[in-house]
């Protein structure tokens, strides 16, 4: 016998999100996330954050909105409704031609620095899942030879707690490890069995590497102590508008090394980052400045 609708769900189906609700949540997240919603973007804001107003027995968004603005104190809702709002989409080894040009290109530069400190760091912003952080370690341990030997980290942070999470735990579904190449699955990814079959776990020769940390985009400052010799920031600087672009791109610059590398989407191109910043390869660009 099939269960009757619960009368909160059929009260749920027959709210509606007017345009003055759309326009208060629309600013709201602009000015936490920096993130730009379109009114294309309206029946995606209505999926993802009702299940927010049936978590909390709420039957308008506006009750939601002053849920967010006055009843949140602690901002725990603001976390919740920043992670149902974020896409996330992002695969191992995604754009191949970039570590392709990190392995042939920015490593033996790295390797040859006279009289440079035996210390890199990376930047993984935005990393969702961590398919991304994983794929560049898995590329140090594979093209720098001297990475057993070198102080190495990888900072890999997003704005989502819950994809931080499972990319920490380094789990990964078999059809999610499918771009993996074969050998490297198998150096760098122990099987699982059992209930865990169709399943990978990353080795922790990867996970050593790897720091995974929340970070707002439009905190300022930034918690970061130091300069980074590579900054991925791919498919993501596209869910903000211009003027928003430009500033993260800016303060990306000014956290690379004199001849560190800053690598966008294939989507993406420079917004005016000053001078510093030369065009080397595909959505591939380096800090000019001398050390």
């Amino acid at each position: 016998m099939l269960a009757s609708p619960s009368s909160h769900s059929i009260q749920l189906a027959a709210i509606k999100l007017t345009d003055a609700e759309f326009r208060q949540l629309r600013e709201f997240i602009y000015a936490h996330t920096g993130i730009a919603l379109s009114e294309h973007k309206r029946a995606l804001v209505y999926s993802r954050l009702a299940k927010r107003l049936r978590h909390h027995k709420l039957d308008c968004f506006e009750d939601y909105y002053r849920l967010l603005t006055q009843n949140d104190p602690e901002g725990d809702e603001l976390v919740e409704m920043i992670n149902c709002i974020t896409t996330n989409k992002t695969d191992f080894f995604r754009e191949p031609h970039h570590f392709r040009f990190l392995a042939e290109h920015v490593f033996p530069q790295f390797r040859a620095r006279a009289g440079a400190s035996r210390r890199l760091r990376f930047w993984s912003a935005g990393t969702a899942s961590g398919e991304e952080a994983y794929t560049l370690a898995m590329v140090v341990r594979e093209a720098f030879p001297l990475s057993e030997t070198w102080d190495i980290r990888i900072l890999a942070t997003d704005i989502d707690t819950r994809v931080l999470a499972y990319a920490e735990s380094g789990e990964y579904t078999i059809e999610q490890a499918s771009r993996i190449p074969d050998g490297l699955l198998r150096r760098y990814f122990y099987q699982g069995e059992g209930e865990n079959a169709g399943r990978v776990q990353a080795k922790q020769v990867l996970k050593d590497l790897i720091r995974f940390r929340r970070l707002n985009f439009m905190d300022d400052p930034w918690p970061m102590r130091g300069l980074f010799d590579v900054i991925f920031c791919r498919n993501v600087i596209i869910y903000f508008d211009r003027p928003t672009q430009r500033r993260l791109v800016e303060r990306f610059a000014q956290l690379l090394r004199p001849g560190g590398y800053l690598f966008l989407g294939h989507s993406e191109s420079l917004i005016e980052a000053g001078h510093k910043l030369r065009h080397m390869s595909q959505s591939v660009y380096q800090n000019q400045e001398r050390a």
